[in-house]
């Protein structure tokens, strides 16, 4: 890699983890993962651990997290018929956001799995969800329980 492009990062920089199927639909014309689902495996990845880690319906709070950025870097192909292994660590809780790391992995863990084949960055701000203006809102508690043992660094 070049001396300005950061390094795959490792699985050890990630602090919670779940697994997803690949399907032969996920490939592109060109054999691999289409870029489009690499973004649905970051999304999963995120609100799956919210949905089981406050244990309530994220979509009913009287805050909900909107997108407000997400990104992929890009480090080695994917494809099917392999697993994903996704790894989610936070980088940032605000007042009303919260920033994500998603690490994709596919192969072996002591192998070419060893390091990220991508990473995504999920931003979420909080925004009110009870019928009003969708104005900035605090991070519901729930919420906060849930993403601040994921933060690292």
């Amino acid at each position: 890699m070049s001396g300005d492009r950061p390094a795959p990062p490792a699985r050890g920089e990630y602090a919670v983890w779940r697994q997803a199927t690949t399907r032969w639909s996920d490939d592109d014309v060109y054999g691999h993962l289409n870029n489009a689902r690499y973004f649905d495996l970051i999304d999963t990845a995120v609100n799956a651990h919210l949905a089981e880690a406050t244990g309530v319906d994220i979509r009913h709070l009287d805050a909900i997290g909107v997108v407000a950025e997400v990104g992929c870097r890009y480090f080695r192909e994917m494809g099917y018929p392999r697993p994903v292994d996704l790894g989610l660590v936070v980088d940032h809780v605000g007042t009303s956001s919260v920033v994500y790391r998603v690490g994709l992995f596919q192969g072996d863990p002591d192998g070419e799995g060893a390091t990220a084949a991508a990473e995504g960055r999920f931003v979420h701000v909080y925004v009110d969800h009870t019928g009003g203006p969708r104005d900035v809102r605090p991070l519901p508690d729930v919420v906060r329980a849930a993403v601040t043992p994921l933060l690292r660094g």
